[in-house]
């Protein structure tokens, strides 16, 4: 497992990086956003601090979730509900509250890790139903093979309808993993998003509403890995 830990705090850093190593986990520590942008290739779970001195820890956590599908678990002493909502909002995986204990701290990155690999064991590159192809690594998709603009998250909520090859999804699923969790309005927006996506996709029918509980495809979804 490798960890990086995004800190400012010298002493929080150096207790964490301490119990992590004893427990033979390998950490990199980094104490800007900056840094943590050019350090998390590679890193199997972020350890995010928002109150960094360059860059609002929000911000940094959406740009992190845009560009990687590493597990971010924000470590913050911003404790207030709507703080928590915010960061998995922003992408986060999970959100723990300082002080913490350094046990249940590893716990929960044992349980995003797992829930990680549970989900998703092999992930194809490739999606395709009828003439409409999903390139995953890209963010691509592309219609009768002329390609279609879409938003990160008409494209999150595509590529895991997809996935589902017929399946429904869950909206509590859809807006948890997409948005990251939920709120008042959060049906309403995903109904917009589902919407939009449907104009753009211009193939009526393709995605189904399940009244009341989610959404599925009307067609069979096929696996690939994507062309060099």
């Amino acid at each position: 497992m490798r960890v990086l830990l995004v800190e400012d705090d010298v002493r929080v850093a150096a207790a964490v990086r301490s119990a992590l190593a004893k427990r033979g986990i390998a950490i990199t520590w980094v104490s800007t956003g900056r840094d943590a942008l050019a350090r998390m290739s590679g890193s199997d779970v972020v350890l995010l601090d928002l109150g960094l001195p360059d860059v609002n820890g929000f911000e940094l956590c959406r740009t992190m979730r845009a560009g990687s599908d590493v597990a971010i678990i924000v470590v913050s002493a911003k404790g207030q509900v709507d703080d928590r909502i915010l960061g998995l909002q922003s992408g986060a995986d999970d959100y723990l509250v300082k002080p913490f204990n350094i046990d249940e701290l590893l716990a929960r990155v044992q349980a995003v890790l797992r829930r990680r690999s549970i989900e998703s064991p092999v992930r194809p590159e490739l999606l395709r139903v009828g003439d409409i192809e999903i390139d995953l690594p890209r963010h691509e998709v592309a219609v009768g093979g002329e390609p279609i603009a879409l938003s990160r998250k008409e494209f999150q909520l595509l590529a895991m309808i997809a996935a589902a090859d017929g399946d429904v999804c869950p909206r509590e699923r859809l807006i948890a993993e997409v948005w990251g969790g939920t709120w008042a309005g959060a049906n309403r927006t995903l109904d917009v998003h589902v919407a939009t996506l449907r104009t753009k996709l211009d193939r009526p029918g393709l995605i189904v509403t399940v009244r009341g509980v989610g959404y599925r495809l009307a067609g069979r979804t096929q696996q690939a890995a994507a062309a060099e």
